[in-house]
């Protein structure tokens, strides 16, 4: 297969990139979340609406916040993460519009006036941009251990009691520990899950 990037950037963060359980020692730095922010944000989102939210957990006060809501499987892998993201989507995104299209600014009143409507971007357009998320930070050479495995009310009630973000999903951050790994699991094939018509 040729790839016009090169594969070794798609060994980094495809072909040898995995969902950690575990974690080595070593720290996150604030530059490395700021640059991990800074590629992501450049992913391409419906109407540039960009409704995702990040708060990223590191001091021990602030993961004994989350702890409660784990599922019990999950507790080891997320609070021994050096740094834990809570990639959530704002339901109020469109009141950014008139910044994020300042040549049409009348798209805020256009998902403003719709609640359906507003709610399903938010959400779509937040997951795409946490599947940015995952590929920005092993860009900038971190692991990531995603999971949806916890307590979304109770994660929204701790972090975000005022309602107007949600939580989508969670992810650890730092140097994965090999040992934490099992094998790759299957993947489905092309056949399997394309048509070309």
């Amino acid at each position: 297969m040729k790839f016009e990037i090169g594969l070794e950037p798609l060994q980094q963060l495809f072909f040898d990139a995995r969902s950690y359980n575990g974690w080595l020692d070593g720290e996150v730095t604030d530059d490395q979340l700021r640059r991990l922010y800074d590629i992501l944000k450049m992913g391409p989102t419906s109407f540039n609406c960009c409704p995702a939210r990040f708060v990223f957990l590191r001091t021990p006060e602030a993961m004994k916040r989350i702890e409660p809501h784990l599922r019990p499987n999950n507790v080891h892998k997320v609070m021994t993460a050096p740094v834990v993201a809570i990639i959530a989507y704002d339901s109020l995104f469109y009141d950014r519009m008139p910044q994020l299209t300042p040549h049409r600014p009348e798209t805020r009143d256009f998902f403003a006036g719709n609640e359906e409507l507003a709610r399903v971007t938010a959400f779509r357009n937040g997951t795409l941009q946490g599947a940015y998320f995952l590929i920005a930070a092993r860009a900038v050479g971190l692991d990531c251990g995603p999971m949806s495995g916890f307590d979304n009310a109770g994660v929204d009630a701790e972090f975000f009691p005022d309602g107007q973000y949600r939580s989508n999903f969670i992810c650890g951050l730092g140097r994965g520990d090999p040992e934490s790994l099992f094998g790759r699991l299957p993947r489905l094939q092309f056949d399997e899950v394309c048509a070309v018509l």
